[in-house]
């Protein structure tokens, strides 16, 4: 399993630092959230920029993914907006193809989005429209540029569940190129069915995994052991999906001890990789 973690749990580093001690634990890739202080994608001089960080990265043997999630880059009074779904989401859509470029010049594995919120004002015909349209567009651009799509589902979202995400798929005509990122935590906080499921259920279109602790109805990402998923059936269910992308930890509130959970987070994930091999094991018996 390649395990990796998210730069938007290390708000607080620098970003080349981050990525050092992210590799010095032993992490095979990381989550890129692009942001202010972690690769702008509207800040001077982005060319160079990009260019040392995809040096730096391998320097470090880290596979990357392109996170799109940042909460106040498009704008400083609106949390994540605007959105695909916003009377001005053309500003979302021309970052979200400022990052298919970026992740095509990092050579990313995927770069990964999501719906966003369907506003109070707008009706959900339209807002689904919008949302097809402007996807539509990110699957061009991401086509061109050789990059896979992983579209989140995210709890409380126009989509936020697998069959939200099969749904929009059809819609854009099964693009091969739009595969989906699954949120272990996700799963357990409002799919139906058991993680190990969900994980099943799209294996043969999971481009990217974020991995975190989660209770049921709670939106709310917690370390390992905080929440009440079992992980070593999840890991498992990765495996038997044949998924080789990265399955990144997912903690973005806790900046403030960033070195620390990163640390007790790949503890966490590689003893429970064992429990799962050796549950593996004793079922073949």
């Amino acid at each position: 399993m390649r395990f990796g973690y998210g730069t938007n749990g290390f708000a607080n580093h620098r970003l080349p630092d981050a990525l050092g001690v992210i590799a010095d634990l032993g992490y095979s890739g990381v989550a890129l959230t692009l942001d202010h202080s972690h690769l702008d994608p509207y800040a001077d001089g982005l060319g160079p920029r990009v260019a040392e960080i995809a040096d730096r990265l391998r320097t470090l043997d880290l596979a990357v993914v392109v996170e799109t999630g940042a909460r106040y880059l498009l704008d400083p009074r609106r949390k994540h907006a605007p959105t695909l779904l916003d009377d001005d989401r053309d500003v979302r859509v021309d970052f979200l193809c400022r990052a298919v470029a970026i992740a095509a010049d990092l050579g990313a594995e995927a770069m990964s989005f999501w719906s966003g919120v369907r506003p109070d004002r707008i009706d959900r015909a339209t807002a689904w429209n919008r949302l097809v349209d402007g996807c539509a567009q990110v699957v061009d651009a991401a086509r061109r540029a050789g990059v896979p799509l992983g579209f989140e589902p995210e709890p409380g979202m126009l989509v936020e569940t697998i069959a939200g995400w099969r749904t929009l798929h059809e819609a854009l005509g099964a693009p091969d190129g739009f595969g989906i990122t699954l949120d272990i935590g996700h799963c357990r906080c409002n799919e139906p069915a058991p993680v190990p499921e969900c994980v099943a259920a799209v294996a043969g279109h999971l481009v990217n995994v974020q991995i975190d602790d989660m209770r049921r109805g709670v939106h709310e990402h917690l370390e390992f052991g905080e929440g009440e998923i079992d992980f070593p059936p999840v890991l498992r269910a990765l495996a038997d999906a044949g998924y080789r992308g990265l399955v990144a930890v997912e903690l973005p509130r806790h900046s403030h001890a960033a070195p620390a959970v990163a640390a007790r987070s790949i503890e966490f994930l590689r003893e429970a990789e064992k429990a799962s091999s050796r549950d593996a094991e004793g079922s073949t018996r």
